[in-house]
């Protein structure tokens, strides 16, 4: 059954509508206009109601699609830079998927600076997963 049964027009072109106005920004005068110089008579109210409807079932369907892969595992390495003219440790955290999860320097190999890493990994880790961005 389809979702745009008892509809004056086709699906293609309801979703067209939605599509321009939701990835755009225009508003629903100017989309009117747009659709009009392609044929397609239609008032911005009638489009208003459409990206009511059918907006958020399409932002349902469509939201696995725009997250990244994430993953659950991640290593961490080890090693010496120069920057500004001085050598520094560099510890990177990286995921299994080659992207850097959290990073940290340090002027001293200490046993300090690898926990400070960890708490912050883990820290951000979290929030990844909940968010799926990391955030500082």
């Amino acid at each position: 059954m389809s979702d745009f049964k008892w509809r004056h027009f086709e699906g293609k072109i309801i979703l067209w509508a939605v599509r321009w106005y939701c990835r755009y920004g225009i508003s629903y005068r100017e989309l009117e206009q747009m659709m009009g110089e392609r044929g397609v008579p239609v008032d911005h109210s009638t489009i208003y109601r459409w990206v009511q409807k059918y907006a958020p079932e399409i932002e349902k369907r469509l939201r696995w699609h725009w997250r990244r892969p994430q993953s659950t595992s991640w290593r961490v390495d080890e090693t010496c830079v120069k920057v500004r003219g001085q050598w520094t440790y560099l510890y990177r955290a990286i995921d299994s998927n080659g992207d850097t999860v959290e990073f940290l320097f340090s002027k001293n190999r200490d046993l300090k600076a690898a926990p400070d890493l960890r708490v912050t990994l883990l820290t951000v880790h979290s929030y990844r997963n909940i968010c799926g961005k990391i955030l500082f």
